[in-house]
């Protein structure tokens, strides 16, 4: 591998999949163009933010420069969205087969995981997905494309290896990357975060995972479905501590029937290299002291933002440990200088970069007034069964002052549920009390992220449960139960009082 190869650090192994990888999101011989004299906006990171700016931009007739100093596609191309779903997928065809018993489908020599093929399968996927973020094809847009690190010299200018850039707007997407939280003895050992995870080769047979969020969940799992002994680990009690309690136990269950060991409510986790190049780790979890070596650690706890050598300073941007600070309208303390993503945002989620960058384009180039506050943002985690979210949790509701009624529906009284065996699982709407007005829903499913978009549609288009009711449904599907939530809302108005006056009503009538 040459110099310049080697400066693809994170792309491993040098394949053929991951050679065209590189060819578009970073080509070996890209010569970057001769500077306009002034550009109506350059944008600084080309992960999902920054890519939508940019094209949205260049689309309206803007002249726009695009920086970036690593991957064109950022996190959710390169260790993100797309190899962890791609591996998620593979997790739950082997998990498929494991259960196919229980329908009656015998297969005779049992689960056998070629991890070496699943992860040549997620690169060769993920290459193919790389034309669509790849260099030439914002090139062809007619964006000037820098490869190379971008730094402010002033609130004007951005200099990206001796070039100056000259601009009257500027959006700052540089992203965030996994951080290194204070565990003793971390600095010592070699591991795995969601940007190494991806590159490897081997299934390592005794896997530890720290951190139960939602990438140290869907990695427990898929890991665990491959046949890797699997201890998660959590300082907290219970996974996913966001999310509503009775999704997440469902979700701890279903990890727990596929092996996934866990210790919550861990103290004292110590790491240390052990002979053969293992690692040993220890913490005690509920009183009981673990004593335990692995092959690989793989640190899922927290986020840092990409500030570093921008010379933000110079700018007069302001920032801090927690990323840039921005205004509802994405603008940092220099009006003209624009955030969005990762490196600014609470929700870091490729689809929220997404909507922020829109709202840039609008505010930076068309005098608009959108705000973030006006986004209504959904989640998902995907394990299996998924966990999906939107609006107001319960306990937040609560904090605000907003009375609340809420209506459930689990899976095992949904017939598409019970006959794909797949009733673990259910949904659950908030509603403004006395009213149909949804401030929040918790889906837990397996197709949860496809789901929950029927709820976010209702909020951001003001339509309330009792509209939910008044549409059909195909039948059978497990989507149905999002429309029986909303029958259920409509028997809720038929109080005793109202169904007395309908039996006389009835009465009177026959």
């Amino acid at each position: 591998m040459t110099d310049k190869e080697k400066d693809t650090t994170i792309v491993s192994p040098w394949d053929e999949h991951n050679r065209q990888l590189v060819s578009h999101v970073r080509p070996l011989d890209w010569k970057n163009p001769k500077p306009a004299a002034r550009y109506n906006l350059v944008v600084i990171g080309a992960g999902t933010a920054g890519l939508v700016c940019a094209a949205g931009a260049a689309g309206m007739g803007a002249k726009v420069a695009l920086v970036e100093r690593h991957l064109l596609g950022g996190d959710c191309l390169n260790v993100g969205c797309v190899p962890s779903k791609a591996l998620i997928k593979a997790a739950r065809a082997a998990a498929a087969v494991r259960d196919a018993g229980e329908f009656g489908v015998h297969v005779p020599d049992g689960v056998t995981v070629d991890f070496g093929q699943v992860m040549q399968r997620m690169r060769r996927l993920r290459a193919s997905i790389a034309l669509n973020d790849s260099a030439k094809r914002f090139s062809d847009l007619g964006i000037d494309v820098f490869i190379g690190q971008g730094r402010f010299v002033d609130a004007n200018t951005v200099d990206v290896d001796g070039q100056r850039l000259v601009f009257k707007k500027a959006v700052i997407a540089t992203g965030a990357r996994a951080a290194a939280p204070p565990i003793e003895g971390l600095n010592k050992i070699d591991y795995l975060t969601n940007e190494t995870v991806f590159s490897l080769t081997g299934l390592p047979g005794r896997l530890a995972v720290i951190g139960a969020g939602p990438i140290g969940c869907e990695m427990a799992q898929a890991f665990a479905r491959f046949g890797s002994e699997v201890f998660l680990l959590e300082t907290m009690h219970g996974i996913l501590a966001r999310e509503d309690h009775d999704a997440s136990k469902i979700v701890l269950e279903s990890m727990l029937k596929d092996g996934v060991k866990f210790l919550c409510c861990g103290k004292q986790l110590k790491l240390a290299k052990a002979e053969g190049g293992k690692i040993r780790l220890t913490v005690e979890s509920h009183g009981k002291m673990y004593d335990e070596v692995f092959d690989q650690i793989l640190v899922a706890v927290g986020r840092a933002p990409n500030v570093e050598n921008l010379g933000l300073e110079a700018a007069g941007v302001a920032f801090s440990r927690k990323g840039v600070q921005v205004n509802d309208k994405l603008q940092t303390s220099k009006p003209h200088i624009y955030a969005a993503g990762d490196i600014c945002s609470p929700y870091q989620f490729t689809h929220a970069a997404d909507f922020m960058a829109r709202i840039v384009i609008r505010n930076a180039l068309f005098f608009g007034r959108a705000k973030t506050s006006a986004l209504t943002i959904p989640w998902c985690t995907y394990t299996e069964p998924e966990i999906a979210h939107v609006g107001l949790y319960e306990k937040q509701a609560g904090e605000q002052g907003i009375e609340i009624d809420t209506f459930s529906r689990k899976l095992e009284e949904v017939d598409r549920a019970i006959l794909e065996g797949r009733t673990n699982g259910l949904v659950r709407v908030h509603v403004r009390k006395g009213t149909d007005k949804i401030v929040g829903a918790t889906i837990v499913a397996s197709n949860a992220g496809d789901m929950i978009s029927e709820i976010t549609l209702a909020i951001t288009q003001n339509l309330g449960l009792k509209q939910i009711a008044d549409t059909i449904h195909p039948y059978p599907t497990q989507a149905e139960a999002i429309r029986q939530i909303g029958d259920a809302y409509n028997r809720k108005r038929l109080t005793p009082l109202a169904k007395s006056l309908f039996a006389r009503l009835m009465a009177w009538r026959r």
